[in-house]
């Protein structure tokens, strides 16, 4: 299922460039096209705890899923990732 424009999402793989894990929640801000026609990605901007901007980063799309009922917020220090 594609998530909706400026709905929370969550990161299914670790995107060490960005210091950004599995898990990781961001917001949906666009969707745009890859330049050579392979797989659509999506805008997401990343918040820190407090809900300060840390970064707007382009990612594929189905490297992002919808938060689920089932699923608990955590927090983590931001640190490069191994």
């Amino acid at each position: 299922m594609i998530p909706e424009l400026y709905q929370e999402v969550a990161l299914t793989r670790d995107f060490p460039e960005y210091e950004l894990k599995a898990g990781d929640i961001a917001t949906l801000i666009d969707f745009v096209d890859h330049p050579s026609g392979g797989e659509k990605g999506c805008v997401l901007e990343v918040f820190n705890a407090v809900g300060e901007s840390l970064r707007a980063i382009a990612v594929p799309i189905s490297t992002v899923e919808a938060l689920r009922p089932d699923e608990i917020l955590t927090v983590r220090s931001l640190a490069k990732v191994a």
